[in-house]
C-alpha cells in the first residue's frame, strides 16, 4: 500500500534541513538570528552555531552546552557543537563515550 502523502522527491539536503530544524524546535533559547549546519570535521559531524548577528546572545548559549549537546546527540545529528562567530571558532564540546572497548 502507498502512502498518498509520500514524496519521493526528498533530497539530502530536505532532510538536513528538516533535522536541523527539529533541534531548533527543541531548543527554545536559541535566537533565531543564529545560523545553524552541519559540518564534518575529521570523522565526525558537528553542529555549527554561528552567532556572528547575534554576537550579545553567544555567551547565554554557550552556559547551555550540555543541554545543546544531548539535543544533537539524541536526534543522532552530532556527538559535537561548535560555537562560531563567523570564521572564529569560539567553543567546542563533544561528548565523550565511557564505555571500554
Amino acid at each position: 500500500m502507498t502512502n498518498k502523502n509520500f514524496s519521493p522527491n526528498y533530497t539530502s539536503a530536505d532532510l538536513e534541513k528538516a533535522a536541523l530544524g527539529r533541534f531548533r524546535s527543541l531548543i527554545s533559547f536559541l535566537p533565531r538570528e543564529c545560523k545553524l549546519s552541519r559540518e564534518l570535521w575529521n570523522r565526525s559531524t558537528v553542529v555549527c552555531m554561528d552567532f556572528e548577528d547575534c554576537s550579545h546572545l553567544l555567551e547565554t548559549a554557550r552556559e547551555q552546552s550540555f543541554l545543546l549537546l544531548l539535543v544533537a546527540n539524541y536526534l543522532g545529528l552530532a556527538n559535537s557543537v561548535l560555537f562560531r562567530m563567523g570564521n572564529k571558532a569560539m567553543g567546542w564540546m563533544t561528548m565523550v563515550s565511557t564505555t571500554s572497548a
